[in-house]
């Protein structure tokens, strides 16, 4: 009996886990944060060599990241050629999407606007909606995951590894979380906010808190394939 209750309780923390995108502003106690991690921490890496470094921010750090980046945002949009400072160190999405992977970015896209009542002409709102990426979607906690660049592409899945048991150990304390490469662009100005040194390079961030109940955008869930679709069988 013990087992099933296991195995329920395991199952209940990655079913609910969704990338929330409201939050409330209850603190999340620093223990909870430092416990999240330690868990964590046991995800399996090639070696051994558990490739990640976080940075937590709270309050007044936390809120001046917010400012920076929000200002850059804003200023990129006035000004289309500043994309090319604001460039990802690796890429996140391939440079040519291809079906299935480009129809399921639409439905999910279309899908989180429909329900917010986002048109395709509704440039601003398409804009603030983006924009609360960079706010943390308001959550108290932003994390940000960086990487030595001495490391190779197998670390980014043991970090991968990594960051899923931050999400399910977050929801087994009641917490949401939501991982955000949105903020990969904007790493000339967020490494020297966080203090990161030169070799090292942003993964990406990480919202933290407790989710807004009552918000319309948390009632968006995002379908999957089932398992005949991306599995195959060899006997």
């Amino acid at each position: 009996m013990q087992q099933i209750n296991q195995t329920e309780a395991v199952d209940a923390a990655i079913r609910s886990r969704i990338s929330a995108r409201a939050f409330t502003q209850q603190p999340v106690p620093r223990a909870d944060i430092e416990a999240i991690l330690e868990v964590a921490s046991r995800a399996p890496s090639g070696t051994n060599c558990q490739p990640w470094r976080v940075y937590v921010l709270q309050g007044a750090s936390r809120d001046a990241l917010v400012d920076k980046v929000c200002a850059a945002h804003d200023a990129m949009r006035a000004d289309p050629s500043l994309a090319q400072t604001y460039r990802e160190e690796y890429d996140y999405y391939p440079e040519k999407w291809v079906s299935p992977y480009i129809d399921r970015r639409r439905e999910n896209g279309w899908g989180l606007y429909g329900l917010l009542g986002i048109g395709k002409a509704d440039k601003d709102k398409m804009h603030a909606q983006h924009q609360r990426n960079y706010r943390f979607f308001d959550a108290p906690v932003g994390l940000m995951f960086t990487i030595d660049r001495v490391m190779g592409r197998g670390s980014l899945v043991d970090y991968g590894a990594f960051m899923q048991n931050i999400m399910v150990a977050a929801r087994g304390r009641g917490l949401h979380t939501c991982p955000q490469a949105a903020w990969n662009g904007f790493a000339k100005i967020i490494m020297p906010h966080i203090g990161a040194g030169e070799g090292e390079m942003l993964v990406c961030g990480m919202a933290l808190g407790y989710a807004d109940a009552d918000a319309l955008v948390n009632g968006f869930i995002t379908p999957r394939v089932p398992v005949a679709e991306f599995t195959h069988w060899l006997d």
